[in-house]
Formats: structure tokens, sequence, C-alpha cells
């Protein structure tokens, strides 16, 4: 399941980052590595607001869908 599709206030965990390499670059830059925990803490405007480690990220649809979860 792609983060996109995820239920708000859930954590879950990376299973894979996909999609092209300029975006996977950038998300590993966020932490979002392979095994890493991850909460979809709300959406907004089409923004997806999530926490990872001890930081909250807004990124969009694009990269949400990048995003495969456990």
């Amino acid at each position: 399941m792609a983060l996109s599709e995820a239920k708000v206030g859930r954590l879950m965990e990376i299973a894979q980052v996909n999609g092209p390499e300029k975006i996977r670059k950038f998300l590993m830059t966020l932490g979002c590595f392979e095994g890493e925990n991850i909460t979809l803490i709300s959406v907004l405007a089409g923004n997806y607001i999530v926490a990872v480690k001890d930081s909250r990220y807004a990124i969009d649809r694009k990269m949400a869908q990048a995003i495969l979860l456990v």
C-alpha cells in the first residue's frame, strides 16, 4: 500500500521507496528509508504531512505514492 492510501494517525513501516531518482533521493534526505517508521499526520490541500523520526514534513501526492508501506 502506498502512503497516499494510508489512514491518518497510524504508525507504519516503509517497505520501499519507488519513483524517479530525483524523488527517491529527496525522500532519503528526509529519512525515508526501507524499514524506517513513518506516521501520516494529516492531508491538507493535497499535501501529506508526515512524521519521520523526530521531524514533520509536507510532501505532495506524487511523493506519497512513491513511498510503499508494509
